[in-house]
């Protein structure tokens, strides 16, 4: 566990070319989120362009946006010479909307127009936080032969299967091909017919997709069948002030503007006063993290998060088996981080136990 304090574009200049071989990170969404200064845009490209160099050919870059600010940052992310490849999209059902009520600001005016503007207003509820998936270019030939050369290239698809039931198909004969041992793929959920026309059965569970959700009942029931997606709530206490026993709480305003809604609060009665341990105010849930981090990084790989905030990467790196790198310019969350990741036990594995 390597945490570096500092702007993290004078960090990044301390790291090797192609010395780690993932990327996965929460940067600022350019939404002067709270008013905090280091949200009043998304990453410049030499920003990411730092991270391409020191990624190994053919590693991703998990990066998560707000839902207005998305498209600035996959530019940024391309104009650094990264391949977009996807967006995965974390979907939730406690987000809060901070809609301006118009008939009501009519009402304050006394406009006479007040009553046909009642229950028109100015956001939609935030629901989805989009994460950015690029890859910087192979070096070699062939995905196979840069995976072989530098251990990238790849997605961990088995170890980010969803545990679902077979398809009910009468007569159908299983085989336990790997869904990626299938030529017709069109299903999306982990099963497909095989090169002989019969159904396949994958027993390790359903194919990954692009979508993950936090197990709400207003998710589940637009998605239907939950078990189709991997799913994770937002952080819970616990989770955020893990390893933080030592620390002091302090006063906390929990803004409801959500993600993907407008940024500095107008007011205090907006917000939602609270004492917190772990101060910082967009807490990834350790469990997404672990999830995303193993999907994108080889065994024994090397994880970077630029933008570490309270170390939530980094928890999950560590929590999973890999070696981390974490950059934080704030001090106050570098402590925070810090104490959060001494405090998870590193998993022994089977080589050491022997």
């Amino acid at each position: 566990m390597k945490l570096m304090l500092g702007n993290c574009l004078d960090k990044l200049k301390e790291l090797d070319d192609n010395s780690v071989d993932s990327i996965v990170t929460d940067p600022p969404y350019g939404l002067s989120f709270m008013g905090k200064k280091w949200d009043y845009d998304v990453p410049a490209v030499n920003i990411w362009e730092e991270c391409f160099r020191v990624l190994k050919p053919g590693g991703h870059l998990l990066a998560f946006a707000g839902t207005r600010t998305q498209h600035r940052m996959a530019v940024n992310i391309e104009d650094a010479s990264f391949e977009i490849r996807d967006m995965i999209a974390w979907v939730y059902g406690s987000g809060f909307p901070k809609s301006h009520n118009i008939s009501k600001a009519l009402d304050k005016v006394d406009s006479p127009e007040a009553q046909q503007w009642d229950g028109w207003g100015t956001a939609l509820k935030p629901a989805l936080e989009p994460i950015t998936v690029a890859r910087k270019p192979i070096a070699e030939k062939s995905i196979a032969e840069n995976v072989l050369k530098y251990g990238t290239g790849a997605i961990n698809i088995d170890e980010s299967r969803i545990e679902g039931e077979k398809p009910s198909v009468p007569n159908a004969k299983f085989h336990n091909h790997t869904f990626a041992d299938t030529d017709n793929v069109n299903t999306g959920i982990g099963y497909g017919s095989g090169r002989n026309g019969e159904m396949s059965d994958n027993t390790k569970g359903r194919f990954p997709a692009n979508l993950i959700h936090d197990g709400s009942d207003e998710v589940v029931e637009l998605a239907g069948e939950s078990a189709r997606f991997f799913y994770c709530a937002k952080a819970s206490k616990k989770d955020r002030d893990e390893g933080l026993d030592h620390m002091e709480e302090q006063q906390f305003v929990q803004w409801q503007t959500g993600n993907g809604a407008s940024g500095k609060p107008s007011s205090m009665s907006e917000g939602r006063d609270t004492k917190r341990k772990n101060t910082h105010p967009t807490v990834k849930p350790t469990d997404l993290m672990k999830y995303l981090v193993r999907m994108v990084t080889p065994k024994g790989g090397a994880v970077l998060d630029p933008f570490m905030g309270s170390g939530s990467t980094g928890k999950a790196a560590k929590l999973e088996g890999f070696d981390f790198i974490g950059i934080e310019m704030d001090e106050e969350y570098f402590q925070i981080a810090q104490a959060r990741i001494d405090a998870v036990e590193k998993p022994i594995t089977l080589e050491e136990f022997f």
